[in-house]
């Protein structure tokens, strides 16, 4: 093997920072970890005495193997009667004359009393051996240096017969050593990392990797995983981690893994690679803007940013102006404190713009060459592209905040005055369409005996936090465990943090819920005594308890709970439900329960009534609720009544439906049938057909001003008949007027206040 110590003078001060790091415990050529090990371990085995690692069924490598040649018999009782130590490991049987402490050689007798038999010309064993004396124990007598084996030594050997053949065939190694080594088979050779055979710089480097991967104490990895990665990076012939980038070990990892799925796609191998290589840079190069800045990708894990896309790729923006201001626009959204999402979408808009400007037909090589005109071929560009997609809209806002960042803060005074994206060139976005579930399927949903087949309570919680309170779901998978407040009156409130608009708010839930939240809190603090900063932490890869749910994971769980629950729409359908639709639809119930979209706004946290009013839309009954109880009076001032359970109603609520679409007046509605024609130009105060509400009070006020000057006028003119007309109009408008605001129940002025 050849000493690397001369190659690696280009990675100058690693070697020292590498000897530095590495603590003695992992600057071993063999590293062992038993099953205590928060990382490397696991649960103990499941059969009493047995100090290894239970990875199969509970029980280790070996008790799993001795369970299968055994034809798999009950598990439980196998675990019950089966011998903790392995082959090898357990007492040796002794000789079988009686008070003979020495090893089986063969037909279960020591090496002295075989050649006795044998010189007996073989007789029956058994017969033999009863009729031989009892043998009388040497003073003192000088046992095997086993600890657990009470076997006489066998002749000049420090071992009993067994033992000392295994100890010679390793070569006679130190016997101190070999005891003590032997003794423990709590660690079996696949439960130890093999670094042997790696190069020593390349060894510090793994080492380093494992003490950090040790210390951070957040993903278990078994030692099987581990020796893959150093037989690879073995046969890869390389110095160092860092002789290639990530994408080039990625590389390497799919050609050799090809023709193996489990190992090349997704696996922890290669996680614990690419873990290595930037731990291994990190403890090289730093962390920080002054590291990551000038790479063409960002590693974001380096500069703080702990959710989210990992990266930022910079590398696909062929024009280098161009990618130097991109940087500086991205690095300074990053430090405003937008998410690594955020600042991806940005990433990509400018690489799709880098590859317009480069293809053949525009060829612009410097920003002085970006005007309107080229903005407009890149807007038409995009729509051919991506017409219809929500990503068209993203790409062009994006770009103009780009533009905008470059002019606003004088980063180049060469971009043009006119280069500028103006409101109208962004794609026009239909009205969306309403995303609250169905009453039927939010009653299959809410029913306890289908919400009691969740197989976790914690997403059994998670699905009523975002049923009753409308949060989303990474707000909720974010609660602290602290989150219950209450108030002077001892009433509970839901505490939690709304990332999108980044503050905290409040959201009041009932006692059942605080109960059921309180439990949690008490599985959370069983499982993790020290303390859980969140409330639903992940069941796995999580020793202390820090790491959170994940999205994905309750996303599968909440479709494998819909199939198990047959949740079905109003043609029998399975229905597809996300997590953000439990948000809409109650917004749409606490508008339909007639609670005032400022409540409803406060409570979904939202910052404008425009996005209340998306997420929450009134049902058709509701608007229909609401035009009954309204009193309705004709152009004579008189009430309107219709019988809400007569046949006329239904046909009157389409048609008032319709007129308000297409026959609406500025001061009421035309009841007159859509098939006729209306004989009346402009006369609709004295129209019989003419309906009104209180909601155009307002107008009818001011109509009646308007009226009485006209009146006055002609008047004074002398002009009779036009005052006649104009004052028979004031008087249809005055009971109108009165009508309206006097209340039908109690005769008194209605409060508009």
């Amino acid at each position: 093997m050849v000493d690397a110590a001369s190659e690696y003078s280009k990675y100058v001060g690693l070697l020292e920072k590498l000897l530095g790091a590495v603590r003695p415990q992992f600057r071993t050529e063999v590293l062992a970890f038993g099953a205590d090990d928060p990382v490397l371990g696991g649960t103990r085995c499941r059969v009493a005495g047995c100090e290894r690692t239970g990875r199969i069924h509970g029980l280790c490598f070996g008790h799993d193997r001795r369970w299968r040649n055994e034809g798999q018999p009950d598990l439980d009782h196998f675990i019950e009667t089966t011998h903790p130590r392995m082959k090898g490991h357990q007492p040796l049987a002794s000789c079988r004359v009686s008070g003979c402490r020495r090893g089986r050689k063969e037909r279960g007798l020591c090496t002295k009393h075989l050649y006795a038999w044998q010189r007996a010309a073989r007789p029956d064993p058994d017969e033999w051996v009863a009729q031989q004396p009892a043998v009388v124990e040497p003073e003192p007598p000088a046992t095997c240096r086993i600890s657990y084996c009470d076997l006489w030594v066998h002749t000049d050997l420090p071992f009993c017969l067994g033992h000392g053949v295994r100890w010679k065939e390793q070569g006679r190694p130190d016997i101190d050593e070999y005891a003590t080594g032997y003794e423990d088979d709590s660690t079996p050779r696949h439960e130890r990392v093999d670094l042997h055979t790696m190069t020593s710089h390349l060894r510090l480097e793994m080492q380093y990797a494992l003490q950090c991967r040790h210390d951070d104490a957040a993903i278990r990895i078994s030692p099987a995983v581990v020796q893959v990665v150093v037989t690879f990076l073995v046969a890869s012939q390389t110095v160092s981690l860092l002789d290639r980038d990530e994408d080039a070990w990625l590389q390497a990892w799919r050609q050799r893994f090809r023709t193996r799925a489990r190992w090349s796609n997704g696996d922890s191998g290669r996680a614990l690679l690419i873990y290595a290589h930037r731990k291994v840079d990190q403890l090289h190069l730093g962390r920080g803007w002054d590291v990551e800045y000038p790479r063409d990708v960002w590693r974001l894990r380096n500069l703080g940013v702990a959710e989210g896309p990992g990266r930022i790729r910079f590398d696909q923006i062929s024009q280098p102006w161009l990618k130097q201001l991109a940087k500086r626009w991205i690095r300074l959204r990053l430090s405003s404190g937008i998410g690594a999402g955020s600042a991806t979408k940005a990433a990509l808009a400018i690489i799709r713009f880098s590859q317009f400007l480069a293809s053949p037909a525009v060829a612009v090589d410097r920003l002085d060459q970006v005007d309107r005109a080229l903005l407009e071929r890149y807007l038409a560009d995009l729509h051919t592209e991506l017409a219809g997609r929500k990503v068209h809209a993203d790409r062009v806002s994006q770009l103009h905040l780009f533009l905008q960042a470059i002019r606003r803060h004088g980063w180049d005074d060469s971009l043009r005055a006119n280069a500028m994206i103006h409101n109208e060139d962004f794609p026009k976005r239909g009205q969306l369409l309403p995303r609250a579930l169905a009453e039927q399927v939010m009653t299959q949903l809410e029913d306890p005996g289908n919400l009691d087949q969740w197989n976790d309570p914690a997403r059994r919680l998670i699905t009523l936090i975002l049923i009753r309170c409308g949060l989303r779901l990474g707000d909720t998978l974010r609660l602290p465990t602290d989150c219950i407040v209450h108030d002077a009156d001892h009433a509970p409130y839901l505490r939690y943090t709304n990332h999108k608009m980044k503050r905290e708010a409040l959201v009041a839930i009932d006692d059942e819920l605080e109960a059921q939240i309180v439990e949690q809190w008490k599985r959370v603090h069983d499982r993790w005594p020290d303390g859980a900063p969140v409330l639903f932490p992940r069941t796995r890869a999580n020793p202390d308890g820090s790491k959170r749910a994940s999205h994905s994971g309750y996303q599968h769980a909440l479709a494998e709970w819909l199939r198990r629950c047959d949740i079905c729409d109003a043609h029998g359908r399975p229905v597809h439900v996300t997590p953000h639709q439990y948000r809409h639809s109650l917004g749409t119930r606490l508008i339909n329960l007639d609670v005032p979209q400022e409540v409803v706004r406060r409570i979904l946290d939202h910052d404008s009534h425009a996005m209340t009013a998306h997420y929450a839309r009134l049902a058709d009954t509701t608007i229909r609720k609401h035009w009954e109880k309204a009193r309705k009076v004709n152009a004579s001032g008189q009430t309107v009544t219709l019988d809400p359970a007569g046949p006329l109603a239904e046909a009157a609520w389409a048609k008032q439906r319709i007129s308000r679409a297409t026959q609406a007046l500025p001061n009421g509605y035309c009841s007159l049938p859509l098939v006729k024609t209306c004989p009346h130009a402009n006369s609709c105060l004295t129209c019989p057909m003419f309906v009104t509400t209180a909601e155009f009070l307002p107008q009818h006020r001011h109509h009646r001003q308007e009226l009485l000057q006209i009146i006055s006028a002609a008047e004074a003119r002398g002009h009779d008949r036009q005052a006649e007309m104009n004052r028979q109009v004031a008087d249809n408008l005055e009971k109108i007027i009165t009508t309206l605001e006097t209340d039908s129940d109690t005769g008194e002025p209605v409060n508009e206040s």
